[in-house]
């Protein structure tokens, strides 16, 4: 259980890593873009790539931000609560949480596979297909599900996230 433990917290961590690499993407598309303008040449869909690297870099950070304790979370009205009362609170918010991840990163997932079987291509200039800016989004989604249901479930067993 431990050597499971670290493997999906390095999993969290390289989420993390993964993110901040789209949000270099997100930054180097904008200055090109603010260059093109400058020098009077038109590059073709680079509004669209900086937004298809913003919501990848927006969901490969979900498992990262929770595991790290970033997210807005319940802890103002937890700290208030004493004994086992708390543990049973957020042992129900956890499990609320993760069906909820779940239910999010199962749609992203049929998300993805549909537009793979239609061939769904973007409305942009670029008209990249879709699937491909999808994939990121059903990845990180399926990290943070991972993310939360391991937090769920050290909290049942009683266990620290440390």
């Amino acid at each position: 259980m431990s050597k499971l433990n670290d493997n999906l917290k390095s999993i969290y961590k390289y989420s993390g890593y993964i993110a901040a690499f789209f949000l270099i993407l997100v930054a180097g598309f904008i200055l090109i873009g603010i260059a093109s303008r400058i020098f009077g040449f038109y590059i073709r869909g680079l509004a669209e790539y900086s937004g298809y690297c913003m919501a990848a870099s927006s969901f490969f950070a979900l498992a990262y931000t929770f595991v790290e304790g970033g997210h807005i979370r319940i802890t103002l009205f937890l700290e208030k609560i004493e004994g086992n009362k708390k543990k049973y609170l957020e042992t129900w918010c956890l499990m609320i949480a993760s069906f909820f991840s779940g239910y999010l990163a199962f749609y992203f997932i049929k998300m993805l596979i549909i537009s793979y079987k239609f061939q769904e291509r973007s409305e942009g200039a670029d008209e990249i297909l879709v699937w491909i800016p999808q994939t990121s989004v059903a990845i990180g989604s399926t990290v943070f599900f991972v993310c939360v249901l391991h937090q769920f479930i050290l909290t049942i067993l009683n266990k620290s996230n440390a």
